[in-house]
């Protein structure tokens, strides 16, 4: 048996290996996704397509009384994972790039390192920073600032209270999402052959102008890390149930309290029991947040995979 025939055997041996936990895997998800469904469904059959367009939350010891409509969550949390993502792909282009091209040895590993540490953090400990810290620097410095000078500007029209709006959200979001984002980055941004680089410098071009043909490279990379933070950002609970204001709040306007089906969901199961239909409609949320999570991460690792594959050719 020649070589070629026995690394081909050892890749079937380990397909076959490997097919098991694969086959373990989709069945949990299929599980998982008839179990959000089936809990879900009272729900869905009781207010029909209202219960994800309308913007209500009347609850109600009397069924019959009982009111629902996520059209606020829902569109809280689209709102503040885009703000998020918007904050966070500037910093973590800028990050990848000068970790990789521009910063010194010995300050290049660390920072690496801190980048990952800020990945692994419980989410608990942006969630009391951002309420005692990054609110009320905020609102007292940005917010109201924007407010008494362009009010005249729908964005900043709303009068900044307390601060625990979408635009802290998004904000605490995008500080959170950046490691993410900036980890795919990099990593694509180091696999260019450094051919590519040496051509480039080899033709005069200058290191910012490699810099800019280089981003163009990775640019698949760049918005496979675009939508893997808005997925990450999308489905965020603790740290933002602490800052957003947990308000039925459905406008655009950055200052106003608003809330999200991550931070809904928190703030309600524990109650949600004492009425007959709440339950369904928090699993009705969480199915809306699951399929748009699902989706958004399918687009990010089709992006990643076309751009590894364009690399190893």
């Amino acid at each position: 048996m020649g070589k070629y025939e026995l690394l081909k055997k050892k890749i079937d041996e380990f397909k076959l290996i490997t097919l098991p936990a694969i086959i373990v895997v989709f069945i949990l998800f299929i599980l998982m996704l008839g179990f959000y469904f089936y809990n879900a469904w009272p729900a869905i059959e009781k207010y029909g397509l209202g219960l994800f367009i309308q913007n209500i939350w009347q609850a109600a010891e009397e069924p019959a009384k009982e009111i629902y409509g996520l059209a606020a969550p829902i569109w809280g949390s689209i709102y503040t994972a885009t703000i998020a993502v918007l904050i966070a792909l500037p910093l973590a282009i800028c990050y990848a790039i000068f970790v990789n091209d521009y910063a010194p040895k010995q300050l290049k590993y660390p920072l690496i390192i801190i980048s990952d540490i800020m990945a692994g953090l419980p989410t608990i400990i942006y969630g009391i920073w951002g309420a005692f810290i990054l609110v009320p620097l905020l609102r007292d410095h940005l917010m109201k600032f924007l407010y008494e000078h362009f009010a005249f500007i729908p964005l900043f029209s709303y009068p900044p209270i307390s601060g625990y709006s979408f635009l802290s959200a998004g904000i605490l979001l995008g500080i959170m999402v950046v490691p993410f984002a900036s980890a795919i980055i990099r990593e694509a941004y180091a696999m260019i052959p450094s051919v590519y680089k040496e051509g480039l410098v080899a033709l005069g071009a200058t290191r910012y102008e490699t810099t800019k043909v280089l981003i163009k490279y990775v640019k698949p990379a760049i918005i496979s890390g675009f939508i893997l933070a808005f997925g990450r950002a999308l489905g965020e609970t603790v740290a933002v149930s602490l800052v957003i204001g947990n308000s039925f709040n459905l406008t655009y306007k950055l200052f106003a309290p608003g809330y999200t089906i991550s931070s809904l969901i928190a703030n309600q199961f524990g109650n949600s029991v004492l009425y007959k239909y709440m339950t369904s409609v928090l699993y009705s949320a969480g199915l809306v947040l699951f399929i748009v999570g699902l989706i958004v991460n399918i687009i990010g690792l089709y992006y990643l995979k076309r751009w590894r594959e364009h690399v190893s050719h």
